[in-house]
């Protein structure tokens, strides 16, 4: 049996769902569906053993609109055994005391609810000052920056997915 991943991603303006259809371009095949949060709730995490979360962060280091609807519904989703990689958008210079909280609120979540996270990313190239999305010295996930580094995107992605792809075991 092909191993299935589940993309759950929230997008307010449409950045992230473009980031996601980018993921699961690079991918390839029929790997990856995406889930769009607002259309979901918690009981669709469990035909995944492989999910990827996008979020970007909102306001002062918040929770895209949709995720925040289903912030409180993860508490019941059983995790364990899940492998589970965050990607996230936000703007390091104009939020830079909070860039990527978002990525670090859920994966702090997800991972106490018994998932393995994987796809952690270098700091290295980003100019922010604070992140909750930052373990160990290194992101939580893949952080891109659509406003001030969209030139990076494809080529982080392409990286990304690369790591993925042994990570989860492809």
């Amino acid at each position: 049996m092909s191993k299935k991943i589940g993309l759950f991603y929230g997008s307010t303006t449409g950045k992230t769902e473009s980031v996601a259809e980018i993921i699961r371009d690079e991918f390839g095949g029929d790997i990856v569906t995406l889930n769009e949060v607002s259309q979901v709730n918690g009981d669709d995490f469990e035909e995944y053993e492989y999910i990827i979360i996008g979020c970007p962060t909102w306001n002062i280091g918040e929770l895209q609109s949709d995720w925040e609807g289903l912030y409180q519904e993860l508490d019941d989703v059983d995790f364990s055994g899940k492998i589970v990689a965050y990607f996230g958008t936000g703007d390091q210079i104009g939020y830079a005391d909070n860039f990527q909280d978002a990525m670090g609120i859920l994966e702090e979540k997800i991972s106490e609810k018994g998932a393995k996270t994987v796809g952690y990313t270098s700091t290295d190239g980003y100019e922010h000052n604070e992140s909750k999305a930052i373990k160990d010295g290194k992101f939580v996930g893949l952080a891109l920056d659509e406003d001030n580094q969209s030139d990076l995107t494809d080529k982080r992605i392409k990286a990304w997915v690369t790591q993925l792809k042994t990570e989860f075991g492809l």
